[in-house]
């Protein structure tokens, strides 16, 4: 390639034309930086999508994308951010609410609760932003009340709403919330119960209406309940991997009856306990048949609150559970806690 060469003792460079191809090396003798420069070094700048095909460790460039100064590293596989170049730092996050608690004899299924995906939320450096993970709601162990309500998880003033309880033998209907509550059989005055509607819209799905044989199974963040079954959950590669999560709790049944995809617990049958929703997924409890000893209905599964930077946090409370996927630092907490960038 063309160069370009500074001589040790005269004061003038000899200065070919430089062509775009090859690689510039600086020695510290060769004269084409000094310590006494008053200008500039421009490095390479583009966005993600231009970075190097190859690349090589020590590599350097701004990305325009991100904002950020960033290098590669062999060692980390991976761009590294270096500094960002903004006062904020643009990040993806998840929230999902705790599910609701089914209800019991002939009980409806929980609720999942509710389920946020937001991409390209811009935080403000320094602030310090509270995460709230709510808890899963408990499940029913009398006729007359459904299953509770979940609690909310709530992020940058973004509320995710709990989901909804399950109905239960004289409290039929199931409850509102992010995904609602299946409705319950009332096998003495033979009256179905309504599901409970998702509100407000768009974190879920509503609870199903039970039937003769079937209490109705709670929303899932995905889909409907059906009689008997919870709705399925909505699947996230936040972390990196496809994960689904939110489903709905199976209603109590005389035949089978599941959860939905996404940690939905399952209804009963004679003999068998309704199971819970499972922690940190976000799903319903089951519905609880109420004969052969086994009236409660199971309890909601707590949420989540899933925050995905590519400039890691300066600090965290609540020990969020920290990984990386790809140039991502993602920080997932499963209890109450703050984080700041």
């Amino acid at each position: 390639m063309s160069e370009i060469r500074a001589g040790t003792t005269s004061t003038t460079a000899l200065v070919q034309t430089a062509d775009t191809t090859g690689n510039i090396t600086l020695t510290p003798d060769s004269g084409l930086v000094t310590v006494s420069s008053t200008g500039a070094l421009t490095v390479p700048a583009g966005t993600t999508a231009q970075r190097p095909g190859t690349p090589a460790n020590g590599m350097t460039r701004v990305n325009n994308t991100t904002n950020n100064f960033e290098i590669y590293s062999t060692n980390a596989n991976s761009w590294v951010n270096v500094v960002s170049l903004t006062s904020t730092v643009v990040v993806d996050y998840l929230i999902l609410a705790g599910g609701g608690g089914g209800g019991t004899y002939y009980g409806g299924g929980g609720g999942a609760g509710g389920y946020q995906s937001l991409t390209t939320q811009s935080l403000t450096k320094g602030t310090s932003y509270t995460v709230t993970v709510g808890a899963g709601g408990a499940g029913s162990s009398n006729t007359t009340l459904k299953g509770s309500n979940g609690s909310n998880s709530v992020f940058n003033s973004i509320t995710s709403t709990a989901g909804g309880g399950g109905g239960s033998q004289t409290d039929q209907n199931g409850a509102s919330g992010g995904s609602g509550g299946g409705g319950a059989r009332n096998d003495v005055s033979n009256v179905n119960g309504t599901g409970g509607s998702a509100t407000p819209s768009g974190q879920g799905n509503a609870g199903a209406t039970s039937d003769v044989a079937r209490g109705g199974g709670g929303g899932g963040a995905g889909a409907a309940g059906s009689a008997g079954f919870g709705g399925n959950g909505s699947a996230s590669s936040i972390t990196g991997t496809s994960v689904t999560r939110g489903g709905g709790g199976g209603g109590s049944a005389t035949g089978s009856n599941t959860g939905g995809t996404g940690g939905g617990g399952n209804g009963s049958v004679a003999g068998t306990q309704a199971t819970n929703g499972t922690a940190n997924l976000g799903g319903g409890g089951g519905g609880g048949y109420g004969v052969g000893g086994t009236p409660n209905g199971g309890a909601g599964g707590s949420g989540v609150v899933i925050i995905s930077s590519p400039q890691a946090a300066t600090a965290t409370t609540g020990s969020p559970t920290v990984t990386t996927s790809g140039s991502l630092t993602i920080y997932q907490f499963t209890a109450t806690g703050s984080i700041t960038f």
